[in-house]
């Protein structure tokens, strides 16, 4: 393939991937267990998720590496483990992967409030993402990919860490909610006028409080930062309930449908997160191609 920096300047839509938790989940990975740990556990299951959604038509796919920062893992005594369990989820996906898509080293927020909401020091939340960008790195991934997050300053951390040890493309979400703000009050002008400048290759909102969330996200972060490459990746709608097991209302056509509004929006990366499938990514792929983003 091209090389990233490269597709983006081209103008062209970057399809990414969907759910990988919940995916799993369906596999058989348990209720509380650290899908991390897959990678070394059971890397055929992961394995086969990775090829699901590139048969899908991904053209970017996230590693199982959500949780792997140390401070994540510690809460499961798995700190130890840090570079073993990173390694494997970067080698699973770029060996799946085979040049037929970019492989994103996927870091997730620490759930650990920052100082002076939380106990998290700026400088330990640092020193924690950046041994784990190391390990992704060292697995081969071509990118690296923040998301997730709902604080500024935590993702400023992660950006830090992540370009203290590479200069690989790197990118970061941020997860809104039905007020286009994060859960600690984080406006998208705010996130974008303050990250992008850092030398993203590309920003934007992924997960969130449905899908509609993400338009208003969009647009104020197009406006605030004409030059961006924004990424869309919300959830397929909203969670409920259902006979005990918890589903989301969007279909694979329902939430297909809404690509185009993405695009339009601005969104030149885009893909799924909660309550998607494989199969919400192949409709994605089918009703957007390969077309430059409007």
């Amino acid at each position: 393939m091209q090389s990233l920096q490269t597709w983006l300047q081209s103008g062209q839509l970057l399809i990414a991937d969907g759910a990988a938790g919940t995916m799993l989940q369906s596999m058989g990975l348990r209720p509380g267990q650290p899908p991390e740990l897959w990678n070394v556990e059971n890397p055929a299951a992961v394995r086969s998720l990775h090829r699901a959604y590139l048969d899908a038509g991904s053209q970017i796919i996230l590693t199982n590496t959500f949780g792997g920062s140390g401070v994540r893992l510690e809460r499961g005594g798995l700190a130890g483990r840090l570079a073993e369990l990173n390694r494997a989820g970067a080698a699973l996906a770029r060996e799946e992967a085979a040049g037929r898509a970019y492989v994103a080293g996927d870091i997730g927020p620490t759930g650990e409030l920052l100082k002076p909401y939380g106990k998290l020091e700026y400088a330990a939340a640092v020193a924690s993402f950046r041994v784990q960008a190391a390990a992704l790195v060292a697995g081969g991934v071509d990118l690296l990919w923040i998301e997730t997050m709902s604080d500024i300053q935590e993702a400023q951390a992660a950006v830090e860490a992540v370009q203290a040890v590479t200069d690989l493309p790197l990118f970061c979400s941020l997860s809104f909610g039905k007020w286009a703000r994060t859960i600690m009050g984080a406006t998208p002008r705010q996130a974008v006028e303050t990250l992008w400048p850092l030398g993203l290759a590309a920003v934007g909102a992924n997960c969130g409080e449905g899908l509609e969330v993400i338009f208003p996200v969009l647009q104020e972060m197009r406006a605030a930062a004409p030059q961006a490459v924004l990424i869309a990746k919300p959830n397929a709608g909203l969670p409920r309930l259902e006979q005990g097991q918890t589903v989301y209302d969007l279909g694979p056509d329902d939430f297909a449908a809404r690509g185009p509004d993405l695009v339009a929006a601005g969104a030149q990366v885009v893909g799924a997160c909660c309550g998607s499938s494989p199969a919400h990514i192949a409709a994605l792929a089918a009703i957007l191609g390969s077309r430059p983003r409007g």
